[in-house]
């Protein structure tokens, strides 16, 4: 057997694992939506609420779950996973009608895997409704002095006034999608600046990454850095670098400016840098090997989806193509690490993760060694990429674009 037809050989078999979990997992959740982690390895339903009852849709992380049912019907063509993926459609349409837990720079996740991609999958127009809806109802969070989103909160809220975090630049393509749709630029001017705005003061002298960023929303100075979910506000959060990677990545991909593509790089770079022996890294990246504390998982799948995402859009050159393997390679020994270790087995059950060994955020001890949502939905889209060809990505405006040197 060759090299290729192992690797090809492991895909699937990962590929096949994951999905016999997604089936457990659909079989218990129905229309409902699971925690943002496991506890104790399985996860349970979202909480309820004095207004929303157990399994609502409501939080940051819900369209993970979804999510993995588009990626289950590219992987497959079932059209069990389309109808499945396509029934909460009707969830996230009540859900922005209603305004319920909106105030979020999140409705880019929650909005482009639920409906812009079952817009583009099956033309759904109450979909494309939702989405638009969304995507003005993040509008509402651009603060025009500071040139950002704000990431949490009531906007009159002077505990979050004028915040936004790394997370943020994968909230971006529902703008960029948002113009493509509707031809009015002001969504994509946003998302240009408030990526800008990040390239310029997220991102350090010494290309590691704050994970959240105050400006004077009225003045638009900005003010400082810090940490949320962090070792410290001058150490490197893991998952924030790896927004970076893939944030930037996708910036690049659709406006063509190389200051992203250099910003996605040094994320990259530094993130390599600091990779233990298994390729998965600790939850903040000052950790290194032979630190007792916790790996996350989570962070491994985002940073391979996004040096995957890099990997497609440097240029034909010889510098650009020798990064092209090294990122690709990279990309490649993380994902089969967490296949091999940090998986739950074939036969996990009802309430699995699809990835063990997560941290949500340590500071203050939540999901910390669990699975995720987020990091189940990237782990199988590394697998998808991976295996599908020609596969789309979720996060793109516009299809497959040339690279740069064949512009």
């Amino acid at each position: 057997m060759t090299t290729t037809d192992a690797l090809a050989s492991s895909t699937h078999d990962a590929v096949d694992a994951a999905l016999r979990t997604v089936d457990a997992n659909l079989a218990f959740l129905g229309d409902r939506y699971p925690d943002d982690t496991t506890r104790d390895g399985r996860y349970p339903l979202r909480p309820a609420t004095p207004d929303l009852p157990e399994g609502a849709n409501r939080g940051w992380t819900t369209s993970f779950w979804p999510g993995q049912l588009w990626l289950a019907h590219q992987l497959t063509g079932e059209q069990r996973y389309l109808d499945a993926a396509s029934g909460h459609v009707a969830s996230y349409a009540d859900r922005v009608a209603r305004e319920v837990d909106i105030d979020t720079h999140d409705l880019g996740f929650l909005y482009t895997l639920s409906c812009v991609t079952a817009v583009r999958r099956t033309g759904d127009d109450r979909a494309r409704t939702a989405a638009l809806a969304a995507a003005d109802a993040l509008m509402r969070r651009f603060l025009e002095p500071a040139g950002i989103l704000q990431a949490w909160g009531d906007l009159a809220d002077p505990a979050q006034r004028g915040r936004t975090i790394i997370d943020s630049l994968m909230n971006m393509p529902l703008l960029r999608w948002a113009t493509a749709e509707t031809g009015d630029p002001r969504y994509a001017r946003a998302a240009d600046r408030h990526t800008a705005q990040l390239r310029e003061h997220i991102l350090r002298p010494d290309d590691t990454t704050f994970h959240t960023f105050y400006w004077d929303a009225e003045t638009g100075e900005p003010l400082r850095g810090g940490t949320e979910q962090g070792l410290s506000d001058g150490s490197c959060w893991a998952r924030g670098q790896a927004w970076g990677i893939f944030g930037f990545a996708l910036a690049y991909r659709e406006t063509g400016d190389a200051s992203f593509l250099a910003a996605s790089r040094r994320c990259a770079d530094y993130f390599l840098a600091h990779l233990p022996a298994d390729r998965v890294v600790f939850w903040d990246l000052v950790l290194t090997e032979g630190s007792s504390a916790e790996r996350d998982s989570s962070s491994a799948a985002i940073a391979a989806c996004g040096l995957d995402e890099l990997a497609r859009l440097l240029p034909t050159d010889t510098e650009g193509s020798v990064a092209t393997v090294r990122y690709r390679e990279a990309a490649t020994a993380m994902v089969d690490s967490l296949a091999a270790s940090y998986t739950p087995g074939p036969e996990a059950g009802p309430g699995a993760p699809l990835l063990l060994h997560g941290v949500y955020d340590m500071p203050k001890g939540v999901g910390v060694d669990e699975g995720n949502l987020w990091g189940d939905y990237y782990y199988l889209e590394a697998l998808t990429r991976r295996l599908v060809p020609g596969w789309e990505s979720p996060w793109w405006v516009r299809g497959v674009v040339p690279r740069p040197a064949d512009r």
